[in-house]
């Protein structure tokens, strides 16, 4: 069992926020993961900057384009992964995109993000057909995207490849922008549940602890970016800025009014 089937199994309810790798910087972003860890989430995206990000919306694309300034490498996204590790058992999961993943090597990723700590990844542009047609993962947990719109021979093709979990879109279009979580969420999730028994997060448009509460009713996990990443873009001149990620995230996301 994965760590991830793990994590799942002990939580009935999880929540995940996404960060982006090096912003505002790399060592920022492992005390930020850390605060988060210990706020009481239980698995943490993060985001690998990418010049041409198509799933994200403005928040998380300036984000990404503000921490590629920093010239990282993947090999130093990997070493962060090393360091967070040597402090929690929380879950990991890396969310990119086909171009750098490629760059990189998909076998290099497999074996070198499992050394390292890696949990999982979601490549957001890679398509469960052509998944089918590459040399599989095997150390990593694979998560795919589903959607309200995906067909009921989409879903069953996305369960063919998925481990770890299943990430289902609250609406279609790009990150950020707010989702009526009763309006799709949960027909979509009672459709999921006829082709796999793996866990399903809900994210895209869930941006506070009320949109939080109705996806916990269908779903067994709430995954929240574009609110804290600009949390994070608007206290990241403070000293305290890890902290007061966490306390944000544990005060005004996690715990309903």
């Amino acid at each position: 069992m994965s760590r991830l089937s793990e994590i799942f199994a002990r939580n009935k309810k999880c929540f995940i926020p996404f960060v982006t790798a090096g912003h505002p910087d790399l060592e920022t972003t492992r005390e930020i993961v850390l605060a988060l860890a210990a706020s009481g989430c239980q698995v943490i995206e993060i985001g690998i900057p990418f010049s041409d990000p198509i799933a994200d919306g403005p928040i998380i694309q300036k984000s990404s384009f503000q921490a590629l300034r920093h010239g990282y490498s993947f090999a130093h996204y990997i070493d962060l992964i090393r360091q967070i590790r040597r402090e929690t058992e929380v879950g990991l999961v890396f969310m990119t995109y086909m171009n750098p993943v490629l760059s990189y090597g998909l076998e290099k990723l497999d074996r070198e993000g499992a050394e390292a700590g890696l949990d999982g990844v979601l490549i957001s542009d890679l398509t469960p057909e052509e998944y089918s047609r590459m040399e599989p993962l095997e150390a990593l947990d694979t998560i795919f995207l589903a959607a309200p719109t995906s067909s009921d021979q989409r879903l069953q093709k996305i369960r063919e490849v998925s481990r770890g979990f299943v990430y289902l879109v609250a609406r279609t279009g790009v990150t950020g922008r707010q989702s009526d979580v009763e309006a799709s969420v949960p027909k979509t999730v009672k459709r999921l549940r006829r082709y796999t028994q793996l866990p399903i997060a809900v994210g895209f448009g869930i941006t506070s602890a009320q949109d939080v509460s109705k996806v916990w009713k269908y779903a067994d996990a709430a995954v929240v970016g574009s609110a804290i990443v600009s949390f994070i873009e608007t206290h990241r001149s403070e000293a305290d800025l890890a902290q007061k990620v966490g306390e944000y995230v544990r005060k005004d996301l996690i715990s309903a009014p």
